[in-house]
């Protein structure tokens, strides 16, 4: 008997027309947000909102602040980005610079003592051959720094054959 009253209360349920109830609930609550807009903008007039309203401001405005304050760290950004690029680029140009003064130095060292050696053989000091080698050696690395970076010999050919001849002889003859 239970069961059966329960469906016929469900049964009377769904047999209403909720079309009323629905359009009821509906104005009701659009009567509430009119009324709570009311209130808000009658609060604002008067120099005393409510503290929702107060809430909504208050949550406007730091809206805005952040978005001007992501707007300047943008920039900023930007700027440092730019500043950092400009370092860069004067950063790579001394490098550059130094390593060019540092090939320079090579060059010109390793120049100086093939032609200092070259010098001694043509004069007949000894030298022993851990010297030749060392010269030749020297003068394997002159060649490649020169290749490295574009550059020409023109300056230790005629010390390193007259180096190469001495070493070929001594090689024959013994040191």
């Amino acid at each position: 008997m239970e069961l059966s009253y329960k469906l016929d209360a469900i049964t009377l349920f769904f047999q209403q027309d909720l079309v009323p109830l629905f359009l009821g609930l509906f104005l009701f609550m659009s009567g509430l947000v009119a009324m709570s807009s009311v209130i808000g903008k009658f609060s604002i007039l008067i120099g005393r909102p409510v503290k929702w309203v107060r809430s909504k401001n208050e949550d406007h405005q730091l809206l805005i602040k952040t978005s001007q304050n992501l707007s300047l760290l943008q920039e900023k950004q930007e700027n440092d980005m730019e500043q950092s690029y400009l370092h860069d680029e004067e950063m790579r140009k001394d490098i550059r610079k130094l390593t060019d003064l540092f090939v320079d130095k090579q060059i010109d060292d390793m120049r100086w003592e093939i032609n200092n050696f070259a010098t001694q053989v043509s004069e007949n000091r000894p030298c022993n051959k851990d010297s030749f080698q060392h010269c030749i050696h020297t003068w394997e690395k002159y060649e490649k720094l020169l290749s490295d970076h574009g550059m020409e010999n023109g300056e230790v050919e005629l010390s390193m054959e007259l180096v190469k001849d001495a070493y070929r002889k001594k090689m024959k003859e013994g040191f």
